[in-house]
């Protein structure tokens, strides 16, 4: 079950024979729709830009990476 934090409008996507305008009401609706879409998604989007970025310097940086990790390992295996 849906339920909107605003009073949804019921669209229309028949002109009926008339010409084909949009309405106040249905601008205003688009928009407090978009806000609303939007305002949910923001931390993951930032997480999701986050992941890129450090996939694209990974990617850039194959064997340094492999080579770090590698290191890394072999001291921790070291060390106990």
């Amino acid at each position: 079950m849906n339920t909107f934090a605003y009073r949804p409008h019921c669209w229309s996507t028949a002109s009926n024979g008339l010409v084909t305008d949009t309405s106040a009401i249905d601008l205003l609706t688009l928009g407090e729709h978009l806000d609303h879409c939007q305002s949910g998604n923001r931390h993951l989007r930032s997480l999701h830009c986050a992941a890129q970025n450090i996939r694209g310097f990974m990617a850039a940086r194959i064997v340094t990476t492999v080579m770090l990790v590698v290191v890394i390992l072999g001291a921790n295996l070291w060390l106990l």
